[in-house]
């Protein structure tokens, strides 16, 4: 079985190919990029060094969570983006277990320790069982699950692992944040993992998924939702409504107008869902457009939600604006001539000259906008729209 492995759950991002039990490449980098910035470049160079493999693949594995939480989005948008291009399915590995098998044959307690913030961590314990078959000396190893992944203080931890009363390793990134700590809170003898075994490795994440694949574990892309074990600190911040916890008052946020990227996919296409029903465009229809040389898409951002999407393609020097969706609750605010505004004018650099575009002839709100843009109306096609059925107005914008 060939596997396509992804980790951008902590500080390392890690791609992996593995065949059956050869791990044909891996690519790590802990460094002073983003998940954002270096995942992509990672996968095209692994394609440059062993050539096109991605056809070739049975199956995605990607590190669910915990995890931080914008690396958590990142890797899944990547991976369910794959999936539905390719066609292939999806083995989710829990992250705090894949970064446990790093450790595969050791018959210690295996404590990963993921830095959660507020003196947390994402947590579990291990170990690994012996196991022999008949008729070799050949020994294998099933690693055995004493305490499933969660989230819990370092105190609580520590007392766990003295309550088993055995020696214990350590790994993960939490570990050099809180050594010092464990190191007092600690009964039993422990060691820590050497730096090939004590972070996040796609290769890992591979080997423990053709597990989980055999055990039919395996789901469609458009299943998978991260696991964050915990709400974000925003959600913690506001509270809920009827969480007990006082919300913060509203405040106007800044909109930011940029680039759509990986990560923005999901969100984007239930934002399109929300605005367009049965008209919206899919994730998979929104990532093939946004990965092709010829298009721009951007997305306004408010308060880290995207709340707008617009995109362009150039046919000929022609660009046809395909997408224009603003989020109903940030109508109003001038999201949708910000985005035109900016789309027309990265437009340029991909060679386009002129604008076009498609809207519902009744739907005023948006023909008002275009024309402030500067679009005219060039033409009517007649019942174009079903449900409700509507002509489309056909508008151009001349660049002089």
């Amino acid at each position: 079985m060939k596997i396509l492995a992804i980790d951008t759950s902590g500080l390392v991002a890690t791609v992996a190919v593995a065949d059956g039990d050869v791990l044909v490449s891996q690519f790590s980098i802990q460094f002073k990029t983003t998940h954002s910035q270096i995942l992509v470049p990672m996968l095209d160079a692994i394609q440059s060094n062993i050539g096109p493999f991605m056809n070739t693949i049975d199956a995605i594995a990607i590190a669910k969570g915990p995890g931080s939480f914008t690396g958590l989005r990142i890797g899944a948008a990547t991976a369910k983006g794959l999936c539905l291009a390719l066609d292939k399915p999806l083995i989710p590995v829990p992250t705090v277990d894949a970064l446990a098998y790093n450790l595969y044959g050791t018959e210690k307690i295996i404590c990963p320790m993921m830095d959660a913030r507020r003196s947390q961590v994402y947590t579990g314990l291990y170990t690994f069982v012996p196991t022999s078959s008949e008729g070799t000396m050949e020994q294998k190893f099933t690693m055995k699950t004493i305490e499933s992944q969660t989230v819990l203080g370092i105190e609580e931890i520590a007392d766990k692992i003295n309550e088993i009363g055995k020696p214990v390793v350590l790994l993960g990134d939490g570990i050099p944040v809180y050594h010092d700590k464990l190191e007092k809170l600690l009964k039993v003898p422990f060691s820590v993992a050497n730096l090939n075994q004590n972070r996040q490795s796609a290769a890992a994440v591979a080997a423990l998924a053709m597990t989980i694949y055999e055990e039919g574990g395996a789901i469609s892309g458009m299943e998978f939702a991260p696991d964050y074990l915990r709400q974000s600190q925003a959600e913690r911040e506001g509270g809920s409504a009827d969480g007990g916890k006082k919300k913060l008052p509203k405040r106007p946020g800044v909109i930011r107008i940029r680039e759509i990227r990986a990560e923005d996919i999901t969100e984007a296409a239930e934002l399109e869902k929300k605005c367009l029903g049965a008209e919206a465009w899919t994730e998979k229809q929104l990532l093939e457009a946004q990965a092709r040389d010829d298009t721009v898409y951007v997305v306004a951002e408010k308060t880290g939600k995207i709340v707008g999407l617009c995109g362009v393609r150039n046919v000929s020097g022609d660009g046809e604006i395909t997408n224009v969706s603003v989020s109903e609750t940030c109508r109003n605010e001038g999201i949708g001539y910000k985005m035109l505004k900016q789309l027309i004018e990265r437009g340029r650099g991909i060679g386009i000259t002129a604008y076009t575009l498609e809207v519902r002839a009744q739907n005023a709100p948006a023909i008002r906008l275009y024309e402030k843009l500067g679009f005219k109306s060039e033409g009517v096609r007649p019942n174009f729209y079903e449900n409700p059925t509507d002509d489309a107005a056909i508008y151009w914008r001349k660049e002089q």
